[in-house]
């Protein structure tokens, strides 16, 4: 097996958006880990995407194509209001970078 001179590996960050460039990287990353905590409930609770979109407030479809990762014009909102209406409580921490969060939090609901 020979080598491609001109393949090259190079180490990626943690975030995939920002590694291919893409616009907004932080938002992209954050909706896909809202996106990844809705699959893991659904799939806790057993829920078909027709009762997900009945409890959450949205259309099958609208779940079918943010699941399938097609969520750029769904808000960061919009997902965290769904989660909530899915039976999840979601808390917002905002720290100084290196410092240990104070008590009080930003609870979403």
């Amino acid at each position: 097996m020979t080598e491609d001179p001109d393949l090259s590996v190079q180490m990626g960050t943690s975030n995939v958006f920002a590694d291919l460039g893409h616009a907004d990287s932080d938002t992209h990353l954050l909706k896909a880990q809202l996106v990844a905590r809705m699959a893991d409930v659904m799939a806790d609770r057993k829920l078909t995407q027709v009762a997900a979109a009945k409890a959450s407030g949205v259309s099958q479809p609208d779940v079918s194509r943010i699941l399938k990762g097609q969520f750029r014009d769904v808000s960061v909102e919009r997902l965290m209001r769904m989660l909530t209406r899915l039976g999840c409580e979601v808390d917002i921490v905002v720290r100084l970078g290196g410092q240990e969060a104070r008590p009080s939090t930003i609870h979403f609901s």
